[in-house]
């Protein structure tokens, strides 16, 4: 049997796992992301972290066909990220530094691009080979799949749609400084400042309170009936849906798989999404599906083993 180890680094948590060929996980774990002095410790204890359940399970190295990572940040196809500033990295080739510290084959990919491989192998995008992955976080991240290969472009910002420009009267900046990104209004950030903006204009009864906001309130409203509530999923709708459209007339995906925190609403999602989509998508780009993911937090872990793979 041949084994190989996912690695996702997060910036407070780092997921590793052991998986075998056929994409089965044996074991998962996770180790604390050890930031200060600009992320140097990061590297090596997940080398510390393969060494030990190397031992523990009595593998052989032989039998490891590599590892890949996962990395917040810009990473080209030779393995060099462009800075993770989340990390507090600059600009190095993770690809080498993992191997002269493991003695295993490393590739590694930007954590949204991967988690995009890992749904297109093992969760909601299964069947398809072209998608694109949108992760609905705190900031909106995505990964494009065509071909079954990653589009991760000439230094490794392909699939960045949360800074598609959507909006041309914003006056706020977004967290990579320019102004009207996708992120703005289709993060889970993004729907609670539009639910406090309508909030604060509201005079009717609504479920939403001024202590909680949150996308998972404004979802839970929706599911419950609540005007306001179904307002704010509208908005955002409008506006997530047309990105996606806007994505869909470049790269033609058979199908958008919806992740992130904010996915968690379930099916509901998708039924305010659809509608703005099929309005703005060019006529010949119409038959993407829309579907949720299934891996959750896993969907990095098993996008980095198939990576190396």
């Amino acid at each position: 049997m041949k084994y190989v180890f996912g690695v996702d680094i997060g910036g407070t948590t780092v997921k590793m796992g052991l998986l075998d060929e056929t994409g089965s996980c044996l074991d998962k774990w996770e180790i604390p992301t050890r930031k200060e002095n600009g992320g140097e410790n990061i590297l090596p204890d997940v080398a510390k972290a393969i060494e030990e359940k190397l031992n523990e399970k009595g593998i052989n190295k032989a039998d490891v066909i590599g590892v890949g990572t996962g990395v917040p940040g810009p990473v080209d196809s030779q393995g060099v990220v462009h800075k993770a500033v989340n990390l507090g990295w600059g600009t190095f080739n993770v690809d080498e530094k993992m191997t002269e510290l493991t003695g295993l084959k490393a590739k590694t990919g930007n954590d949204a691009n991967v988690a995009a491989l890992g749904e297109l192998w093992k969760g909601g995008g299964q069947g398809y080979s072209d998608i694109v992955m949108v992760t609905l976080g705190t900031g909106v991240g995505g990964g494009i799949i065509i071909g079954g290969k990653i589009v991760d472009g000439s230094a490794g910002a392909g699939g960045e749609i949360g800074h598609i420009h959507i909006k041309d009267d914003e006056k706020i900046a977004c967290g990579c400084g320019n102004y009207g990104c996708l992120e703005q209004y289709t993060s889970a950030t993004g729907i609670s400042r539009t639910a406090k903006e309508m909030f604060e204009k509201w005079s009717g009864s609504t479920v939403l309170t001024k202590d909680d906001l949150s996308a998972k309130a404004v979802f839970d409203g929706v599911k419950a009936g609540d005007e306001l509530c179904i307002n704010v999923a509208k908005e955002f709708g409008e506006t997530l849906g047309k990105g996606l459209a806007l994505i869909a007339c470049v790269v033609n995906p058979e199908a958008f798989v919806i992740g992130g925190g904010v996915s968690k609403a379930g099916e509901v999602l998708l039924k305010y999404i659809e509608p703005s989509f099929d309005k703005y998508v060019f006529h010949g780009a119409k038959n993407a599906k829309m579907v949720l993911a299934t891996l959750g937090n896993d969907a990095g872990m098993y996008g980095a083993a198939r990576l190396v793979m």
